[in-house]
């Protein structure tokens, strides 16, 4: 099993997270192989889904080395320590508590708290998140991340929330370390249809799109 900084390297290197809502946790195994093989290896399972736990399990279990599989929407330490003994690698949330952070680290997991006024942001830093996500971060747009960087250039951010193929490089120009996508990439009507390939295919679109944001 990855230690917690070769995690976060590989969110970093891979530099989408697909945020993975569904109204059940049957095909979401599938959904993360189709998005690992178009290149987007890190996969979030909601905590909102209907047995998201052992979604995460045999997404660890089956996908474990093509792909990272980690939780979101956590909102308190318990919740962060079952998501990790089910095998997720990183820990995802809307929100900044400092316990969440302290629950992902004790087990050699990445910590992404979410937070948007700068001493949220700060104060996630500090207690040490490994990337601050910012949320909801349509909101305030890729002009934002900039501003943040100006008084806090260490801090590393990820944007979630609205984040589309038409804003993807936006957001890394604007230096972002990575940007998280969720319906916009983990499309319902995809899933539905089990059209793996086109979500492959959409999957592909945004890594190529990051790729390219990063070379300038």
């Amino acid at each position: 099993m990855a230690d917690r900084l070769t995690t976060l390297q590989k969110l970093i290197d891979t530099g989408v997270i697909a945020v993975i809502r569904a109204d059940s946790g049957d095909q979401l195994v599938n959904v993360c192989r189709a998005l690992s093989a178009g290149g987007v290896q890190a996969c979030e399972i909601t905590m909102t889904t209907p047995g998201a736990l052992d979604a995460i399990a045999q997404a660890s279990r089956e996908l474990g080395k093509s792909a990272l599989i980690g939780a979101g929407s956590v909102l308190d330490a318990e919740t962060a320590r079952a998501a990790i003994l089910a095998g997720a690698r990183f820990i995802f949330s809307p929100i900044l508590n400092l316990d969440v952070i302290a629950m992902a680290h004790r087990y050699d997991c990445v910590a992404v708290p979410g937070a948007m006024t700068p001493t949220e942001i700060a104060t996630a830093w500090t207690a040490g998140a490994d990337v601050v996500k910012v949320f909801p971060a349509n909101h305030f747009g890729p002009q934002y991340l900039r501003d943040i960087h100006g008084p806090l250039p260490q801090v590393k951010l990820t944007p979630t929330g609205g984040v589309d193929l038409n804003t993807a490089a936006d957001w890394i120009k604007a230096g972002a370390v990575a940007i998280g996508v969720g319906s916009s990439l983990v499309k319902k009507e995809l899933i539905n249809a089990a059209n793996w390939d086109g979500l492959s295919s959409l999957a592909k679109q945004y890594v190529d799109i990051v790729a390219a944001a990063r070379r300038g």
